[in-house]
């Protein structure tokens, strides 16, 4: 019913039908197989073949009661194997003194537990933030961390050991959500009880940052899109970077990943790496196939591409998760730099391949665009975030608010 295998290790929960109860009852058991050798779990629970066959599918009280305890059993084993997984090494005798205590009785271990599942899921960029994460948490707090010392003061404190380390509190802000996540999978999972949480109104609020606000004028972008240093890696990395803020702010990492296939109907319709895997509902985004888009993919895009080939050639498809992703930071930062000049000869401050995403919602807004569509076509899943991506106050409005101050005549 609940199966996980990674590295050689399998985890299955099982009914045991080998010897009955005199109620012809089986037990449930959590069978592990690794190197072709079988050792077996108890769970506590007893049911019937029939019984057994029912469960996953059964929506009587009863049956789903048993069927989370089970899961839970499951989980437990689960999350011992993947943290083993992750120290390098399984073995049954590391299991089976493992098993004697909770596998996520520490904060440390919470966190190993999400970096496991992000990285057998392929989230390699989400599975790399938690690891930086857990790298600061364990410089403050040490590899020990029980989670009963989570607590305000302690979040409190790490974020005052964070400020003096010179960390914005953009950074702080991510770090604790990450923590506040890991908190939350073991207040799922009962090991840590509602008044033990320190996450909410009257407890620890997490900081947000003002954020930087990085998006351009009309004039800064056609500046940028037309400069020229008689070089074509400038002239790609400046192409890249305008086709970047004409196709709905797409960010790079997404844009690297297009193929042909994308283009359809007069349209690169493609969904975001970074909410594809986490929303329910998978939602396309659409942008209209410009007439500069359209030369800029004839200019640097593969020739006499097929289908399934990506339109900027970086990538081969061939790949895996963690190459993929060094070839995207790679390319990203070479343009960051060649940016940076053009910015510099222009002008324009922290001119980078982010300022095209910002600039594309913002010059949206100013223009009198509804929030809503912006929302979507940002590929948002909530007007929230995209409020966080428009330029708030913007000093040529306050400059002609001040105007009216004394517009005496």
């Amino acid at each position: 019913m609940f199966n996980y295998a990674n590295s050689g290790v399998t985890v299955s929960s099982i009914l045991d039908d080998r010897r009955a109860t005199k109620d012809n009852l089986f037990p449930v058991k959590i069978r592990v197989t690794f190197q072709r050798i079988r050792k077996y779990y108890s769970t506590g629970k007893y049911i019937t073949s029939d019984g057994w066959e029912k469960l996953p599918n059964s929506k009587s009280k009863k049956m789903i009661s048993m069927r989370l305890d089970i899961q839970n059993s499951f989980d437990v084993v689960k999350g011992i194997v993947q943290i083993l997984l992750y120290d390098g090494g399984f073995s049954f005798e590391a299991l089976n003194s493992r098993m004697t205590k909770s596998p996520s009785d520490t904060l440390n271990a919470g966190f190993k537990l999400k970096i496991q599942a992000l990285l057998d899921n392929e989230q390699v960029g989400t599975h790399l933030f938690y690891l930086d994460a857990l790298k600061s948490v364990e410089s403050y707090g040490g590899e020990n961390i029980p989670y009963m010392a989570v607590t305000v003061d302690w979040l409190k404190n790490y974020e005052k050991y964070m400020l003096k380390l010179g960390r914005a509190y953009t950074t702080i802000g991510m770090y604790c959500r990450a923590i506040r996540s890991v908190i939350n999978e073991a207040k799922r999972a009962g090991i840590i009880k509602e008044n033990q949480y320190p996450f909410g109104n009257g407890r620890y609020e997490i900081p947000t940052g003002t954020g930087r606000k990085l998006a351009l004028t009309l004039q800064q972008i056609k500046s940028v899109a037309n400069y020229t240093d008689g070089k074509e890696t400038t002239e790609k990395y400046r192409d890249l970077w305008f086709f970047s803020y004409l196709c709905n702010g797409i960010n790079f990492a997404d844009m690297l990943t297009l193929k042909y296939s994308n283009i359809r109907n007069g349209e690169i319709c493609f969904l975001r790496a970074k909410t594809s895997r986490t929303s329910k509902v998978k939602k396309e985004v659409c942008a209209i196939l410009t007439l500069e888009m359209d030369v800029i993919i004839k200019r640097w895009g593969k020739k006499s591409p097929k289908p399934d080939d990506y339109i900027f050639g970086y990538l081969t498809g061939k790949e895996t998760p963690f190459e993929e992703k060094d070839v995207i930071k790679a390319v990203t930062k070479l343009c960051n730099k060649r940016l940076k000049k053009i910015g510099i000869t222009l002008g324009i401050e922290s001119l980078s391949t982010y300022t095209a995403r910002h600039s594309y919602a913002t010059v949206l807004k100013r223009s009198g665009a509804n929030i809503a569509y912006i929302s979507e076509s940002l590929g948002h899943n909530d007007l929230k975030t995209t409020e966080n991506y428009l330029a708030s106050f913007e000093k040529e409005e306050r400059v002609k608010n001040a105007s009216f101050l004394t517009n005496f005549g």
